[in-house]
């Protein structure tokens, strides 16, 4: 049995280490320091770690201006806070001059739970992804969460980390290397390509497991934790093996994954279907994310009713 483990705890012990590797990260928070797992890093290098308080403005201004002095900064709030309420700022303070800050959101998407609908993020992702040298991860796991940030420390340039707040199945390899911008093929298979990205890789996991075993449909399973720069060789690779493809999220269908891949799809003249899992264009509310993911279709339930109806519509 794989052990649950929280996505947001992997960055916070991945950040731990990385300030011991290296002087120049510091690290800013907007008052959510334990939320975040920001609690070994601030104990280990005080110097090191500002607190900024419910100023999200300022701490993007602020990590900004440290990034001028050759630092590298890391900031973390929840993805709402990270986005939507500093946009401007990170569009002209970091955006536009290619600053080296990693903004990395946690809590994000419907699996927030209880906080509800002005606390899920379902727009962070097409925000982040549209603005140009912006690289956009999402993480699956803990041991994915840890391994992404350890490899942004090391990238030059606009980083936006993404990763969630409830205990889901930790499932990748441990000291694992992330390659930003390339896809992992989790399963092989030769009747439908699954693209699922964040908590919807576990879900097409579980649903690759049923089809194969009750349907004998063969799912191939594509993690792709780095929505830009897509990977699209390996994407393509696929689609031109199994004719019709699924994209899984855990985000507004306007934006996200799933059009990134229609775009694929659209620019390469691939005559294949598609279907999305994805949130239908509307605003969360509040419940126990399990329950949430049900009702809003982005589960594993879903994936499997959505891969019947794709190979309907693919063409023989």
């Amino acid at each position: 049995m794989k052990e649950l483990k929280e996505t947001r705890a992997g960055f916070g012990d991945a950040l731990a280490f990385i300030g011991k590797q290296n002087s120049k990260i510091v690290v800013l928070c907007a008052d959510l320091t334990k939320s975040m797992y920001m609690d070994k890093f601030r104990k280990k290098f005080p110097d090191r770690f500002f607190q900024i308080g419910i100023a999200e403005a300022n701490m993007i201004g602020i990590a900004a201006g440290l990034s001028i002095g050759e630092y590298i900064p890391f900031t973390g709030t929840f993805a709402n806070f990270s986005t939507s309420r500093v946009y401007d700022q990170i569009r002209q303070s970091i955006a536009y001059s290619y600053k080296n800050v990693k903004i990395c959101a946690s809590h994000s998407g419907l699996t927030i739970g209880e906080d509800g609908a002005t606390h899920q993020s379902l727009e962070d992702i097409g925000l982040m992804k549209m603005l140009p040298g912006m690289t956009v991860i999402n993480t699956c796991d803990y041991n994915q969460t840890y391994a992404a940030t350890i490899a942004i420390s090391k990238f030059f340039g606009p980083v936006y980390l993404r990763f969630g707040r409830p205990s889901v199945t930790n499932f990748t390899e441990k000291n694992q290397d992330f390659n930003i911008g390339k896809a992992i093929i989790l399963k092989k298979g030769k009747d439908v390509t699954i693209v699922s990205t964040g908590h919807l890789v576990w879900e097409s996991l579980k649903a690759y497991k049923f089809l194969y075993e009750k349907e004998g449909i063969e799912c191939e399973i594509i993690n792709v934790h780095t929505i830009k720069p897509i990977d699209e060789k390996t994407i393509l690779k696929s689609i031109y093996k199994t004719k019709c493809i699924l994209t899984a999220e855990e985000h507004n269908y306007l934006g996200g994954l799933g059009e990134s891949i229609a775009r694929i799809i659209t620019t390469k003249q691939c005559n294949i279907p598609q279907e999305l899992i994805a949130v239908n264009d509307t605003f969360g509310e509040s419940g126990k994310p399990i329950e949430l993911m049900k009702k809003y279709k982005i589960d594993c339930e879903s994936i499997i009713d959505k891969v019947k109806i794709l190979l309907k519509r693919k063409i023989k």
